[in-house]
C-alpha cells in the first residue's frame, strides 16, 4: 500500500510563468525572451538557469537573487500560482489517510511562501533548507527519511523524468510522472519517464490510481 505521497513544486505543483516574468523584469528582457530562451536550454539538457546567463554572461544566479530580494523584487508565491488540480488533489488524499508532503528544488524563502499558503499537507521541506538539490542521491534519502513509510510505500510525483522519476527510483521510491511545464512535455515519451510507475496528465487522476495499484 501507499503511505505517503510527496510531490515536486516546479510545474507539478505551482506553474513558473511569474517566477521567469520576475527574472525578466530584473534583467530587463520580455517575459517571452527569456521564457524562449528557457525552452532552449532545456531542449539542450542544460540547467534552466543558463537562460539567465544567456541575457547576462557571468552571472552568479545565487548572489543575484539575493540583490533582488534586497531591492524589494524578490519570489513571490500565491494561490495563483497553484495549478487548479492542487488543492483538490492534496484534499483527496488526505481524506483518504495517506501522508501528503512538498520537497522541490527550491529556496528556503520558497518554503516560507508555500508555508504560507495553507496547503492542505503533512510537512514541506525544499534543497535551500536541506542543504542538497536534486537529482543528488542525498535528496532524495532526505525524502526517505521526510516521509513515514518503507521506500516502496513513498511516491514522488514530479514532471522531470532525469530529476525526479530516476534518482527516486535508484532511491526505491515509487513515482508518478505528471505532464506538464516544458520538461513534463518535452521528455513525456523518453524511456526515462516511462519508467514511472504512473504517468498523469492531471494531479487529479492520482488518488484513484494510488488506491487501485499502490499494493
Amino acid at each position: 500500500m501507499i503511505r505517503s505521497v510527496v510531490f515536486d513544486v516546479g510545474e507539478t505543483l505551482t506553474c513558473d510563468s511569474r517566477f521567469w516574468q520576475g527574472w525578466a523584469d530584473w534583467l530587463g528582457v520580455p517575459g517571452s525572451t527569456l521564457t524562449a530562451l528557457v525552452g532552449a536550454v532545456v531542449a539542450r539538457g542544460h540547467d534552466n538557469a543558463e537562460a539567465l546567463r544567456l541575457i547576462r554572461p557571468g552571472l552568479n544566479v545565487g548572489a543575484e537573487y539575493a540583490l533582488r530580494e534586497a531591492a524589494g523584487c524578490g519570489e513571490e508565491l500565491g494561490d495563483s500560482d497553484l495549478y487548479p488540480d492542487v488543492r483538490p488533489t492534496l484534499h483527496a488524499l488526505r481524506g483518504a489517510g495517506v501522508w501528503v508532503g512538498i520537497a522541490g528544488n527550491q529556496t528556503a524563502r520558497a518554503a516560507e511562501l508555500l508555508r504560507a499558503l495553507h496547503l492542505p499537507v503533512d510537512a514541506i521541506a525544499t534543497s535551500g533548507e536541506w542543504g542538497v538539490a536534486k537529482p543528488r542521491p542525498e535528496f532524495f534519502e532526505q525524502v526517505a527519511a521526510f516521509a513515514p513509510g518503507h521506500r516502496d510505500e513513498i511516491v514522488y510525483v514530479g514532471d522531470h523524468p532525469f530529476n525526479d522519476i530516476v534518482p527516486a527510483r535508484a532511491a526505491g521510491l515509487r513515482t508518478a510522472h505528471v505532464r506538464r511545464g516544458p520538461w513534463g512535455y518535452l521528455w513525456a515519451a523518453a524511456p526515462e519517464a516511462a519508467e514511472a510507475d504512473w504517468q498523469v496528465d492531471s494531479l487529479d487522476e492520482l488518488p484513484a490510481l494510488l488506491n487501485c495499484g499502490g499494493t
